[in-house]
């Protein structure tokens, strides 16, 4: 007896060595991040800690997400496979899963959790910070990702509630129902935890410590919230990037054809003080700016995780992604906002960092899609690639910067659109029919919808639109 519970303990401990020896994970989501980045070739933000993980990491210059909203982008990211359209993706997979457990397979980090790891999440993963439903997101019955999180954590502070710090503002401001009340932009004097990505991010240094002290290979999940919308941050990242160059704004006219075109309500809900930047070139570089200091207050904050990261046991031995979960219009098409299938909404950062990587810092140009990332990380793990993911595994662009890509696939609505290494084709549903056509060898801006005068490319990417992502 006393031989087999030696040999019982033998064998547990190397399980455990084993499972020690897996890399781990840290997914670092931000929300509203355009590829606007200094890594990717913006000299209108300040991002020295980012641009220095991309230094190490294979930089994705043309990575697609799936949908131009964050619960419908985040769904795909998080399940590896296209997904429903709206804000409560995942909710509405959560809701299939309980009528019929066969009918949705495991999320990426509940996979993960199945194959030993911890999971754990801090803020904004899955649309809800925390993933609760519930009126103010915080109801432990509404859960976002049954199954997924070893520990799902939203720290709220002065701003009371998730729903309160998703478009929270300094010192707990919460942004109230009344339309145009709360400012569209802010910069305040104080410290990075005067807005809730501070809180965000102490908690996940807190859990980097914890993850890093076990035997277990851990799975991080961080959703930094800006730059979503309002645009504040604190004052010290204005400051840094209110004297950088500022470009015109490209295409900034309204497209004169249907399209994904829309009156940029999200922001507009805001208090803009009675100015419109459509119209006032002066407002929209405040807005602008604005934006890029929030960017700017995002790059700190990956800095503190990574120089956390780097002071662990575990730091040589994590995969790091950084991914943007959808672009976001500063004018371009006259959009102020997500929500459309143009080039600005759909094109978003994508960063991964690995012991494995050869050339680091060299940039790819291949086309790719964010359900992509759930079969990259199984594979830079060592797991199995499960049936059920619909994205490719980037192990070749990992491999080799010069790795040609595959085609994108998105949707808004029953809208969908194909992104090949030339064309982007819009298919309008909901518009007898209408067919958006852009050629980016000579249109990179989508300016020009030329599907008119060419019908046998138009009715070759229908075909392989139809034939990946049918009708819905």
């Amino acid at each position: 007896m006393r031989q087999f519970s030696l040999l019982a303990l033998a064998w547990v401990s190397l399980i455990s060595c084993a499972l020690a020896a897996q890399p781990n994970v840290l997914l670092i989501c931000v929300d509203d991040l355009r590829p606007e980045l200094g890594c990717y070739g913006s000299r209108s933000v300040s991002t020295p800690h980012i641009d220095a993980l991309a230094s190490r990491s294979r930089l994705f210059t043309r990575h697609y997400v799936q949908a131009p909203t964050c619960g419908a982008s985040r769904c795909t990211l998080l399940t590896g496979r296209y997904g429903p359209a709206g804000n409560n993706a995942l909710f509405e997979l959560a809701k299939r899963r309980k009528q019929d457990g066969d009918a949705v397979p495991p999320s990426m980090p509940e996979y993960f959790r199945g194959q030993g790891y911890t999971t754990a999440s801090v803020g904004k993963v899955s649309h809800h910070p925390g993933g609760r439903g519930g009126a103010n997101w915080d109801d432990d019955n509404q859960i976002e990702m049954p199954g997924a999180w070893t520990r799902h954590l939203m720290p709220t502070g002065l701003w009371k509630h998730p729903r309160g710090a998703m478009h929270g503002l300094a010192h707990g401001e919460i942004r109230a129902s009344e339309k145009g009340k709360m400012a569209v932009f802010q910069a305040t004097e104080g410290t990075d935890d005067i807005y809730p990505d501070g809180l965000i991010v102490e908690e996940s240094l807190r859990q980097l410590d914890e993850l890093a002290s076990e035997d277990k290979p851990f799975f991080l999940a961080v959703g930094l919230i800006r730059p979503h919308l309002p645009f504040g941050s604190p004052a010290k990242y204005f400051e840094k990037v209110s004297q950088l160059p500022l470009l015109p704004i490209p295409h900034p006219e309204k497209p004169t054809w249907p399209s994904t075109w829309h009156g940029s309500n999200e922001l507009r809900q805001y208090q803009l003080w009675e100015k419109d930047p459509v119209k006032d070139p002066s407002f929209a570089d405040e807005i602008r700016r604005h934006y890029y200091a929030c960017v700017t207050y995002a790059d700190a904050n990956v800095g503190r995780l990574l120089e956390k990261l780097a002071a662990t046991k575990g730091a040589d031995n994590t995969i790091i992604v950084l991914w943007g979960d959808h672009g976001w219009h500063l004018g371009e098409h006259a959009v102020w906002g997500k929500h459309t299938l143009f080039e600005e909404s759909l094109r978003s950062p994508l960063l991964i960092s690995t012991g494995q990587l050869k050339q680091p810092g060299e940039a790819t140009k291949a086309v790719v899609e964010t359900i992509d990332v759930f079969p990259t990380l199984c594979e830079l793990t060592g797991l199995e690639i499960p049936s059920f993911v619909q994205g490719v595994s980037l192990i070749p662009q990992i491999n080799d910067p010069r790795a040609t890509g595959h085609v994108a696939f998105s949707y808004s609505g029953k809208t969908r659109t194909i992104r090949t290494d030339r064309y982007r084709l819009i298919a309008h549903s909901d518009k007898a029919g209408t067919v958006e056509l852009f050629d980016h060898a000579v249109d990179a801006g989508e300016t020009r919808n030329i599907a008119d005068t060419q019908p046998e490319v138009v009715s070759s990417l229908q075909k392989e639109l139809n034939q990946r992502l049918p009708p819905r």
